[in-house]
């Protein structure tokens, strides 16, 4: 559900704002700021999305971009001591004989820009929050033996996860599994209140603007003036390899804040989570319970990927660690401009139906053929103008064979709202073709 689990909200409308992403030159220094240990009680862990959540169906896709010039080092530039203090291993710490000049990973992982860690730290801690979600559930009632009472209890659950500041006015980007809830076992929807933590331990009421759940993304907002936005890199100036830093708060609030490191592991890692198609940057650095919507940071200090998922600790019957995933910037930050402008995602087609797969076993016993049966039709949709109606098995759109949901989403998500794509149906046992005109989506 969030990723971990209290606060009221008012979701009101707020539109034709743009918001503008800083992007100042890597080579500028922040004066640290003073940052205030939070003492804040951690909240009980809830099973629900880990959105930061399972992970399945990884496909490879390789991307060799070569746009940022990774640290170069020369054996003059780096220095040995003759004295051999001993180390906590109980060792001198020297590096083996003839190997004085092999430089640390972080420093060969580091771009030529690269800040130190600490600056790093220092300059996007006012910028990362923390959000908490308010979800209303109702549950089975069970006797003490285990078995159903028929009787519902109502109740609320409380989920945690990061957020990043992207305007001095109080825009906030984060997760939509955040906000909205459909993959746990409550299926609570849309958070019932949000709160935001922010680094100075002070905590403020948000709304929900909106939220996409294909791309994962929400932005809220809080009341608020002279913020600290992050500032926002070049995600596609990323390359294999390079060192990446990840802010979140992991198992909630007790540990707001906490860094951790890595490197790039891949580009445009196409994988599905939960029956969502994503491509994602994939990274070692640890990604936990609560990082959800945190930046993920270049050498640079700017934020270039939106913490979403993680691979679990069990995947099958195999044991895997390291494998985090972030959205990229370049793509989040036109989706969030979206859903601030506009409260939907612009140019995205819809057909306006309601589908169940009939695979073999229904098609053998209804005794009609494998595709996509039409449950309903929106009245005037994209389907209804095309003359679909309820029955309706679609089996084919431009001259490839559908089978599932999934297979005719994916044929339409490669078209724009406007175009015009060719629907093969069969009703009453014929074959009918329709030319339907796909719309613009602007729901959720």
């Amino acid at each position: 559900m969030a990723d971990e689990y209290n606060e009221e909200i008012n979701n009101a409308d707020e539109n034709n704002h743009s918001c503008t992403y800083t992007s100042n030159n890597c080579q500028k220094q922040k004066k640290p700021k003073k940052h205030i240990g939070l003492k804040v009680t951690a909240f009980a862990l809830c099973a629900g999305i880990v959105g930061v959540g399972t992970v399945q169906g990884i496909r490879i896709y390789n991307d060799h971009k070569d746009n940022t010039k990774l640290q170069e080092f020369k054996a003059d530039q780096l220095q040995t001591d003759d004295a051999e203090p001993m180390n906590a291993r109980g060792d001198s710490g020297k590096k083996p004989e003839g190997r004085d000049d092999m430089p640390s990973l972080i420093d060969i992982a580091a771009r030529t820009d690269a800040k130190p860690l600490p600056d790093i730290v220092d300059e996007i801690m006012p910028s990362v929050v923390g959000v908490s979600s308010t979800f209303e559930v109702t549950r089975q009632s069970y006797d003490p033996f285990g078995f159903s009472t028929g009787q519902t209890q109502s109740g609320e659950v409380v989920g945690t996860g990061t957020g990043i500041i992207i305007s001095e006015d109080g825009y906030i980007a984060t997760n939509a599994h955040v906000i909205f809830d459909s993959d746990s076992e409550y299926k609570a929807g849309e958070a019932v209140s949000v709160s935001v933590l922010l680094s100075d331990e002070t905590e403020h009421d948000a709304k929900i603007i909106a939220y996409d759940i294909q791309t994962d993304l929400a932005v809220l907002k809080i009341d608020g003036k002279g913020l600290d936005p992050a500032e926002f890199g070049n995600s596609d100036e990323l390359r294999v390899g390079e060192l990446v830093i990840a802010i979140g708060n992991p198992l909630g609030f007790q540990l707001f804040g906490s860094v951790t490191s890595g490197i790039v592991s891949a580009l445009n890692r196409e994988i599905s989570i939960n029956d969502k198609d994503m491509t994602l940057i994939q990274t070692d650095a640890a990604i936990n319970n609560g990082n959800s919507g945190g930046p993920l940071l270049n050498s640079c200090g700017q934020v270039i990927g939106i913490n979403s998922a993680k691979m679990s600790s069990s995947y099958g019957t195999a044991s895997v660690e390291g494998l985090g995933f972030a959205i990229p910037i370049n793509e989040a930050k036109e989706i969030i401009d979206d859903l601030i402008n506009y409260n939907y995602v612009k140019g995205r087609p819809q057909i306006g139906i309601t589908t169940v797969d009939v695979d073999e076993s229904y098609s053998s016993f209804f005794n009609i053929p494998m595709g996509v049966y039409v449950r309903t039709v929106q009245e005037g949709s994209a389907a209804d103008l095309a003359g679909i109606q309820v029955g309706d098995v679609i089996i084919d759109v431009d001259g490839t064979a559908v089978k599932t949901r999934e297979e005719l989403t994916k044929i339409k998500n490669e078209h724009k709202a406007g175009e015009t794509i060719t629907i093969t149906v069969t009703r009453n046992g014929e074959d009918v073709k329709l030319n339907l005109v796909l719309q613009e989506a602007t729901g959720g």
